[in-house]
């Protein structure tokens, strides 16, 4: 058997459809039974033959009548659902007839214009306001089926819709239509993909705004005219035809002829031909958007003549269009007079100041010149001051390692201590001159602050341990830019005031990483300086001694030279201290980038020498003085010394080109313009293994500095400190076995 299942209807909008689907798949069922029927009455009266007739056609009857039953009753059932379905087709047919007139009654009770656009954007419906508005200017609503982009062009080409404006503080766009009311329109969509779009009457609303604009302009405008009319000038707005628009009341009283107000006139009107004509090339610029500002000269209408000063401001509309422009015209006769008046005491002022100051200028001129003369002396001559400064060091440091007794020791140390001081007072006044003269230039580049605060510190370590004082150091392996000998020189003079003043306590050198700089600070707990006196000490020969310190015999110039050093590096110096309690100093440096090395420059030591003993040197030096005190200090530490004047005095007692080397001291200045490099070149030019270098000079250019260090030597300043000469020999002689042969 089959059964008749109803199948369920989802499409509530139509109903008839629903139902006459449902009538056509009953149809198609009742004629699948029937079939059915036709055939069980065939196979039932084929099935007889093998049976007796009379039970045959009873067993046929009762199996008929079985089939015609089921068959009857489910049909009974399909139609008592089919009255059924007709019932409800005909409620919703009533219902939706009923909810339609609901809604479009509701449609047309609304006040706004309504439009209803299908997922197409279509037009589906509009209620008796929208089409009003169409009526009322005299063009035909859309008919149904049109698209939304057709409605918007059909009602600006029909003239429909005046203005269009689009505020941003409005929920939708405004529009002024043809019957002078203001509407806005607002879109929402619906829940199919449609549009419904609602055009709300704001005319009211608009006039009100537009009443309340049009009073703030006219009390704008009052309290303009208040403000313009007790201005002591003149003021007027002058539109692009021309036209005075707007003037004050001293602008109306000067221009104003015969009683009459310029107000309203154009200026051709207002003026003479003559003056017009002055005038018109300065209103052609502002009028082609330029401000303009002239003087001229004016007769007023009694005949006054009056210097005035004008200034045109063109004003620009939204589209950047000048559509007037602004005058300000001030009378500056008066000040002018003064200016004339001035002018003319400032002219013979000038004549006598420059008759003084001509006297003066000579003067000034001979004192500079003097001075400069002294310094550039001072300057030039640090190579001859420091020569015989220099082999008294070097013969020192040769007594200091020999045994001696006591009383000889002390005399020696006694010496030594009388050259320290000599040589800092010396190379402070030299280096004072030679920052003055201009010699020293900054050799700028980027290197690892780590070697340089470590070669300070355990230099002042043992300056600071001699007076029981605690150096402590922490180092930074920050990159910075800088010169790298004049920051250690201001590090140093830190250091050595710090070490100089500070009685008991400690002493702190350190980094401070900042925003692209890093902060070098020597800390101490000195007695501190007076804070009216912080900004003396960096002035030169300015001593501030406080009470209980330790003798000084400095001049004074330790930190006018940091100074001049700072300024010259562009680092910034700043000083903080509290009396009593110490003071901190520091210098701002700023971060760098180290440039990748080249494979070619870098040494690979692989057979190091422990020590000098019997390292093979070379000293070139045109001083004997200095020959036999490096010769005497060398040989102490076990070295074997050759000391000649010059390339020819060397070659007199050895072979430069054969002769075993393990590194050549040269000084940079000889005799006969000859130079240290001359002879280092002809020498390793001639060998088969080039000797390491130490250039010795009293020259600190950045020229000098450059050469030597493209040429690959190493270079010292004199005087030569011999714990630093020590150090760089071992670092130099214990390189590659190929470099001593």
């Amino acid at each position: 058997m089959v059964s008749l299942t109803p199948v369920p209807c989802n499409d509530q909008a139509h109903p008839s459809a629903a139902l006459i689907r449902r009538i056509d798949l009953l149809e198609a069922e009742n004629g699948r039974l029937r079939k059915i029927r036709d055939a069980l009455i065939v196979r039932v009266e084929s099935g007889t033959a093998h049976k007796p007739e009379p039970y045959a056609a009873f067993e046929h009857s009762v199996v008929l009548a079985e089939q015609v039953r089921e068959r009857t009753e489910a049909l009974s059932d399909a139609m008592d659902e089919l009255r059924g379905s007709n019932k409800a087709l005909n409620r919703a047919r009533e219902e939706a007839e009923t909810t339609r007139q609901r809604l479009s009654d509701a449609i047309e009770s609304i006040a706004d214009g309504f439009v209803l656009f299908d997922h197409r954007h279509l037009l589906v419906q509009s209620n008796s306001r929208f089409r009003s508005y169409w009526r009322h200017a005299g063009v035909a609503m859309p008919t149904a089926g049109t698209s939304i982009e057709t409605v918007r062009e059909l009602a600006f080409a029909s003239g429909l819709i005046v203005e269009e404006h689009r505020e941003p503080d409005s929920d939708g766009v405004v529009f002024l239509l043809s019957n002078d009311r203001w509407v806005q329109m607002t879109e929402r969509p619906t829940r199919e993909g449609g549009l419904v779009v609602l055009y709300s009457d704001i005319t009211d609303v608009k006039n009100s705004e537009m009443a309340r604009r049009i009073k703030a302009l006219e009390e704008s405008e009052r309290w303009i005219r208040v403000v313009t009319d007790h201005v002591p000038a003149l003021i007027a707005y002058v539109g692009a035809d021309l036209t005075i628009q707007f003037c004050n009341q001293v602008y109306e009283a000067w221009y104003g002829r015969n009683g009459e107000s310029p107000l309203g006139k154009r200026l051709d009107h207002v003026h003479s031909d003559e003056f017009y004509q002055r005038l018109l090339p300065q209103m052609l610029e502002v009028l082609a958007g330029h401000n303009v500002n002239f003087e001229f000269e004016e007769i007023g209408e009694e005949g006054q003549v009056r210097h005035m000063l004008r200034s045109y401001v063109p004003n620009f509309d939204e589209q950047g269009d000048v559509v007037g422009f602004f005058v300000l015209i001030r009378d500056i006769t008066e000040r002018r007079k003064t200016a004339l008046a001035l002018e003319q005491a400032y002219d013979d002022l000038e004549r006598r100041i420059k008759e003084r100051t001509s006297a003066l200028t000579v003067a000034k001129q001979e004192a500079e010149q003097a001075n400069l003369s002294k310094t550039k002396f001072l300057a030039a001559v640090s190579h001859d001051l420091l020569q015989p400064l220099n082999a008294a060091r070097l013969f020192t440091s040769a007594l200091l390692e020999q045994s001696f007794g006591p009383r000889a020791e002390g005399l020696v140390r006694s010496v030594s201590t009388s050259l320290d001081d000599v040589e800092n007072l010396l190379g402070t006044l030299v280096d004072i001159s030679k920052l003055d003269a201009g010699v020293i230039k900054p050799d700028v580049t980027a290197f690892d602050l780590r070697d340089l605060l470590n070669n300070i510190a355990r230099e002042c370590q043992q300056m600071a341990i001699a007076v029981d004082l605690i150096l402590d150091f922490v180092p930074s392996s920050a990159i910075v830019e800088s010169d790298s000998q004049l920051l250690a020189r201001i590090l140093r003079n830190f250091l050595t005031n710090a070490i100089r003043y500070t009685n008991s306590g400690r002493i702190l050198l350190g980094c401070r990483r900042q925003a692209g700089h890093v902060l070098v600070q020597v800390w101490d707990t000195g007695p501190g300086i007076p804070h009216d006196k912080l900004g003396e000490i960096f002035q030169e020969f300015k001593r501030i001694r406080p009470e209980g310190s330790r003798p000084d015999k400095g001049l004074g110039l330790g930190l006018a030279i940091v100074d001049k050093i700072a300024r010259m590096l562009d680092h910034d110096i700043t000083v903080s201290s509290v009396e009593g309690k110490g003071s901190v100093f520091s210098v701002r440096v700023p971060l760098g980038q180290l440039q990748p090395r080249c494979a070619a420059t870098e040494v690979q030591h692989v057979a190091a020498r422990h020590g000098m003993e019997g390292a093979r040197i070379w000293v070139i030096d045109n001083d004997r003085a200095i020959c036999e005190g490096m010769k005497t200090l060398l040989e102490g530490w076990d070295c074997r010394v050759t000391c000649a004047i010059s390339l020819a005095d060397l070659e007199r007692q050895l072979d430069p080109v054969t002769s075993p080397v393990d590194l050549i001291l040269a000084d940079y200045h000889l005799d006969n313009d000859e130079t240290g490099v001359d002879v280092v070149a002809s020498v390793n030019g001639r060998r088969h293994y080039p000797a390491p270098v130490v250039m010795i000079t009293a020259n600190y250019t950045n020229e000098l500095k450059q050469q030597i260090r493209d040429l690959g030597y190493v270079l010292m300043n004199k005087p030569v400190k011999p714990l630093k000469l020590r150090s760089t020999l071992n670092h130099l002689i214990g390189g590659p076995e190929w470099m001593k042969r």
